[in-house]
């Protein structure tokens, strides 16, 4: 197919006005808008991947969820990496009351907002793609953020066991909760009981030692136990 006769020639020159003239913003605006449209007649639509957006990083926000953590070092070792090779993987988010909130990507979201030689070079803009449309509910966005961690093998247990129960008590099945966050009915039940049992046990009060008396014929032993 010869493209020009079809006047793509000419859109081109359109588009690279667009996208060479103006404000950042206006720039920013344009290409959005155009891979907004590109997407939507795309036979890949259905896939976040397909339509990268640049949002200001200010609109984008952390999730209160998150199961996986960063030491400085690694967070450093991020930072060398975006400055070296750029941002190669987007930033997972939903929109949410009018935030833009994190699934995947906590620490990459950081890096572009808090390290200033990545903040400047992406103009104080962040690259995101949205999930798909139906998983819109707080529980199919918790189930998200921990099936992009596990695939990469980082999770703290402690996090995943809080997330866990908040899935129970937002009436989510076992069978529902391993199938959703790929986990085998074992480990459901493993880490429902660690947070279970805290709760479980929240108002007691515990002394720091105890003590047991053990008759032993005519003798009593005494065993005290520090805890």
């Amino acid at each position: 197919m010869n493209y020009e006769t079809i006047g793509v020639g000419s859109m081109r020159k359109r588009v690279e006005r667009l996208l060479t003239t103006g404000s950042i913003e206006d720039r920013v605006t344009a290409l959005n808008d155009l891979r907004d449209l590109i997407s939507e007649y795309s036979p890949f639509a259905g896939e976040p991947v397909d339509n990268v957006r640049w949002v200001p990083a200010a609109s984008v926000t952390a999730n209160d969820y998150n199961p996986n953590s960063v030491a400085p070092p690694e967070m450093e070792l991020l930072r060398l990496s975006i400055m070296a090779d750029g941002y190669t993987q987007p930033i997972v988010t939903n929109e949410e009351d009018g935030q833009i909130v994190v699934i995947d990507g906590f620490h990459r979201n950081r890096v572009g907002k808090e390290c200033e030689d990545v903040a400047e070079r992406i103009h104080g803009y962040l690259p995101v793609v949205q999930i798909r449309g139906e998983r819109t509910d707080k529980s199919d966005r918790m189930a998200a953020t921990i099936r992009h961690n596990r695939a990469r093998g980082k999770h703290q247990v402690v996090a995943m066991s809080d997330i866990v129960m908040d899935l129970k008590r937002r009436n989510w099945s076992d069978d529902k909760i391993g199938r959703e966050l790929g986990m085998d009915p074992d480990e459901v039940l493993r880490l429902a009981q660690i947070t279970g049992l805290a709760e479980a046990f929240a108002d007691r009060n515990f002394s720091q030692a105890w003590e047991a008396e053990i008759g032993i014929g005519d003798d009593t032993a005494v065993a005290e136990v520090i805890s």
